[in-house]
């Protein structure tokens, strides 16, 4: 191991004691270090890490800045153990990350794409039910995949409906109870499973054909290319652009913060009760729906500008 690949794992090991699961972090940044080596660096720099951070050429801005921002942040971290090391100041990149537009699938839409999930090749009998249970658990709770993906046999409570959310964004685990439909095929699928690999590798509660965790990886790709048959997504190579796996969540907050305006509910205090359900640290996040969902827009305008009703005594 090389003193720079030892220094990352250190700073990996230290983060992730106070709490950071740094995923996606970690790997971006043990790329980096390999292309520090190619490039025969014995030390961090700004040129190179501006190298690295702008690959691929065809990514967006947005994403160059999060790169470049995770080198930072090692950079400041090793800087105390080699001198030599450059820290790329803050100015450079400054593009500030814009949340997409979610897209709120229609229901023929989601019905055609469980259709088809239920229809893929399923060489053991298991993969359809799989995907086609794990999109649509999405679809009815608005669970990240990686939630529902990190969910463990002893986390679904198929007797009373209720699931245990222990691996979250933010590291704060919450319950999620959903409707008796839901229990059903979600027992519908476990009887299929332990039918099938009766002696998982994993406690898992959603797992591949081979009795392993269904990774999210996995999943994207899949969902991807079944959007892309559908024609919801262009067909390109790799997972191409358009909707997304996660549009799955904002579909569940949109619809459900239009039933509450529908119905005539005072939204303003119905909305700490999504913004628990979704596993929102702040209720800002869930706030973000009435600006980025037109329809919800114009509720929200149309209620505030409502004449208010006289109180009488």
């Amino acid at each position: 191991m090389s003193p720079l690949e030892r220094a990352l794992a250190d700073y990996l090991a230290t983060r992730r004691a106070l709490g950071f699961t740094l995923r996606e972090t970690g790997s971006c940044l043990r790329n980096f270090v390999a292309f520090l080596h190619t490039a025969g660096a014995s030390h961090m720099t700004t040129a190179l890490a501006l190298r690295w951070a702008t690959q691929p050429a065809a990514a967006q801005p947005a994403t160059w800045t999060w790169r470049l921002g995770m080198v930072r942040g090692f950079a400041r971290w090793h800087s105390a153990r080699d001198p030599r090391t450059e820290v790329p100041p803050a100015g450079l990149l400054p593009h500030r990350y814009r949340r997409k537009p979610p897209y709120i699938y229609a229901d023929a839409e989601l019905e055609r794409l469980l259709r088809h999930a239920a229809d893929l090749a399923s060489p053991r009998g298991l993969r359809a039910h799989t995907y086609a249970t794990l999109f649509g658990l999405l679809a009815v709770t608005g669970l990240r995949v990686n939630e529902a993906l990190g969910l463990d046999r002893a986390d679904v409570d198929l007797a009373t409906g209720i699931l245990t959310i222990r691996r979250t964004k933010f590291g704060k685990s919450r319950v999620v109870p959903v409707h008796a439909s839901t229990g059903a095929a979600l027992r519908a699928y476990a009887d299929r499973r332990d039918r099938v690999v009766p002696a998982p590798a994993t406690p898992a509660f959603f797992v591949a054909e081979r009795g392993t965790r269904l990774t999210e990886w996995m999943a994207r790709y899949t969902f991807a290319k079944l959007s892309q048959a559908l024609g919801l997504r262009a067909r390109a190579k790799g997972h191409g652009r358009g909707p997304r796996l996660h549009d799955l969540r904002h579909r569940f907050a949109a619809r459900t913060l239009l039933q509450w305006y529908r119905a005539g509910l005072a939204v303003d205090r119905e909305l700490p009760k999504l913004a628990a359900y979704l596993g929102h640290v702040h209720i800002s996040e869930t706030y973000w729906y009435l600006e980025a969902v037109p329809e919800l827009l114009q509720l929200a305008t149309a209620r505030l500008l409502e004449p208010e009703k006289e109180v009488r005594p």
